[in-house]
């Protein structure tokens, strides 16, 4: 029985079945672009990024590569400024959102630190981020999401004792143990072998579904943007911009059968088609 199915049945919080527009925006984009100097010049790498990610939604950004996914994510984490336009998270700037510790980061590579044990990286941010805090709280919030993540057991081992896989478990762990409100996430499977990647979509999931955080998740994978996503915003190129928001309508719980469902084939080749269209125009 995959990780999924094992925890359904405690799952604090299970993601109601609504349209994610319901909720109130989480994040807001409006006219945003950005700007990046090139050669005395400046090239615009994001237009007209209009965007609202309900609160306590999982959205993916999906779209070939060099169109702007992870600059729009890295403005949303308040380390690019934007050159046009605004975005807020929870009504604050990203950088004010940042500094309120309302917004977690989980990167493609872990980069743990190797002299540290898995509990100790996953306490290292909180520790970092609030100096008042005793060392045996921070070392029980991380401990708590350890667990939460599936290494319950693994607290003392180092990374180099820790598969790929596990390693990004620590990773998620130490970006949860802020207790952010929203979970920014720039391809963290991407360097996983496919079984691997499907354990940590489950994974992910359930930590979604447990903790009603908001995630948006930059992704380069179909399967994995229509399994864990309410709405995938695919972007294209020339210019950088979100072409079409997509509501995924695969119904809740999703588990491994959700991939025969007939509406996760139709939001596969939905997206399919978006993507062989704007790979297209952007060789033109």
């Amino acid at each position: 029985m995959n990780v999924r199915v094992m925890n359904a049945a405690v799952a604090k919080t299970v993601a109601p079945d609504k349209p994610a527009a319901a909720a109130p925006a989480h994040i807001a984009a409006t006219g945003l672009a950005v700007d990046f100097p090139l050669e005395g010049r400046k090239q615009r790498v994001l237009n007209d990024i209009n965007i609202a990610v309900p609160k306590g939604s999982f959205v993916s950004l999906i779209g070939p590569s060099g169109c702007g996914k992870s600059t729009l994510l890295k403005v949303m984490a308040g380390l690019v400024t934007p050159s046009e336009g605004t975005m807020t998270v929870a009504g604050l700037s990203p950088q004010e959102a940042v500094n309120a510790r309302l917004i977690g980061l989980v990167f493609q590579e872990a980069t743990l630190l190797p002299w540290k044990n898995a509990i100790e990286n996953a306490a290292f941010l909180l520790m970092t981020a609030d100096e008042t805090i005793k060392k045996s709280e921070a070392f029980d919030r991380a401990a708590a999401m350890l667990k939460l993540v599936g290494l319950d057991g693994a607290e003392k081992k180092s990374p180099s004792q820790l598969s790929g896989g596990m390693r990004q478990r620590v990773a998620i762990a130490r970006a949860l143990a802020l207790d952010p409100e929203v979970l920014l996430m720039d391809e963290p499977f991407g360097a996983l072998d496919a079984i691997t990647r499907e354990e940590m979509s489950e994974c992910l999931l359930d930590i979604w579904e447990r903790t009603n955080k908001t995630i948006v998740l930059v992704t380069h994978s179909i399967d994995e943007a229509v399994f864990l996503s309410r709405e995938v915003h695919v972007m294209g190129t020339g210019p950088a911009r979100i072409i079409e928001t997509l509501p995924i309508t695969v119904p809740h719980p999703r588990t491994e059968e959700s991939y025969s469902d007939p509406a996760f084939t139709a939001a596969e080749n939905r997206l399919r088609s978006l993507l062989i269209e704007s790979h297209k125009k952007g060789r033109r």
